[in-house]
């Protein structure tokens, strides 16, 4: 008998139900040999788009260095993007969720999205330090004068095209940390048994990541440049997938029988990012595509029009590439010339881009 015993301060201990080391050896709080005390409690809140919860995850290698057996909690809408494996509790934002953490204790809480839910929940949430940005006159602001920067870049186009730093390096800096490089944190869900018996592995391969969602259709490529840039990468010997979501089937399927690239369908996340990992290379606008490409370690081609450049660090896998007539529509959703400069991005600066990154 445990007398009541338990280390409710372990990594391991869960409340409410039998923790792992109990499960795998029997052990017991009162002698158990598998016992570590959480160094740190760290909450971080990133509710927002899959590709920003990807590119935050960085923080979780950072943290687990400098506090090994730390606990790291993180709340997000996109649980399934996570790495499981890497970050002791995921939660799912529900309400649920925001009742628990209204009455935890962190030592350490972020929140780096500017929803207001988001923020109000910083402002309840009990933390001996805190970073990013809560509720103030109902409105999200800066919590400290650490998160001004990346607040300023988000309110004033003049202020963001002026930006150098890139995404990482801003929200290291809202959180007083350094920015050393560290790598985005993703699962390749290898371990699900994903089978791709129509792809060539032979030859390299070339994934084409054809949309780029609805918030900023400025960003788009044409269709018939992508079949046209599929046609000249097959005659170069390359095998080339076409990538998308349910949103990009029709313009995949018209990509595939314009130029005779391999389009295997849309599939689940978890089978999507799989699939992403057969390739040698992606060719992607900015959207979520290149998040999970960056992620996965991948070569990438980005091709960007109406955001500042500076915002991507590509980890030195690829390049930028930008349409050759100036974009007078930053952050613009809709060309305020009633058409786009994607399609001044001509396919010969794509193809001879693609051919330069692959051979690194």
């Amino acid at each position: 008998m445990d007398n009541g015993f338990y280390h409710s301060d372990c990594l391991y201990f869960r409340g409410d139900l039998p923790c792992k080391p109990h499960k795998e050896n029997g052990y017991h709080c009162n002698n158990c040999q598998a016992y570590k005390k959480i160094s740190k409690r760290i909450l971080i809140i990133k509710l927002g788009a899959i590709g920003d919860v990807i590119r935050t995850t960085p923080l979780v290698g950072t943290y687990k260095s400098m506090f090994p057996d730390c606990k790291i909690t993180w709340l997000t809408h996109t649980p399934a993007i996570l790495p499981a494996g890497k970050i002791d509790e995921i939660l799912k934002f529900d309400y649920a969720s925001a009742l628990y953490l209204e009455n935890a204790e962190f030592d350490i809480a972020i929140n780096l999205d500017k929803e207001k839910e988001a923020s109000a929940l910083l402002l309840k949430v009990k933390a001996n330090e805190k970073y990013g940005y809560i509720l103030k006159d109902n409105v999200s602001q800066p919590v400290n004068t650490l998160a001004h920067h990346k607040y300023h870049t988000g309110l004033f186009d003049d202020v963001s095209k002026a930006n150098t730093l890139n995404y990482c390096q801003e929200i290291y800096a809202m959180c007083n940390l350094e920015y050393k490089g560290e790598p985005y944190q993703l699962d390749n869900h290898a371990d699900k048994g994903y089978t791709w018996n129509q792809i060539d592995t032979s030859k390299k391969i070339v994934g084409l990541n054809t949309g780029c969602g609805d918030r900023w259709t400025t960003r788009l490529w044409p269709l018939q440049y992508f079949a046209d840039l599929a046609t000249q990468l097959l005659q170069k010997g390359y095998e080339v997938l076409l990538l998308g979501g349910e949103q990009e089937d029709a313009r995949n399927k018209e990509i595939a029988r314009l130029s005779g690239a391999k389009y295997l369908g849309f599939f689940p996340l978890p089978q999507f990012i799989n699939l992403i990992d057969q390739c040698d290379l992606i060719v992607t606008q900015v959207t979520m595509g290149m998040h999970l490409t960056l992620g996965l370690q991948k070569k990438i081609v980005l091709m960007n029009n109406i955001f500042n450049p500076h915002e991507f660090d590509l980890f030195g896998k690829g390049r930028i590439v930008m349409p050759d007539k100036e974009c007078v529509c930053f952050y613009r959703g809709q060309c305020k010339l009633g058409e786009s400069c994607m399609k001044d991005l001509p396919v010969d600066k794509v193809l001879h881009t693609v051919e330069e990154v692959i051979s690194i």
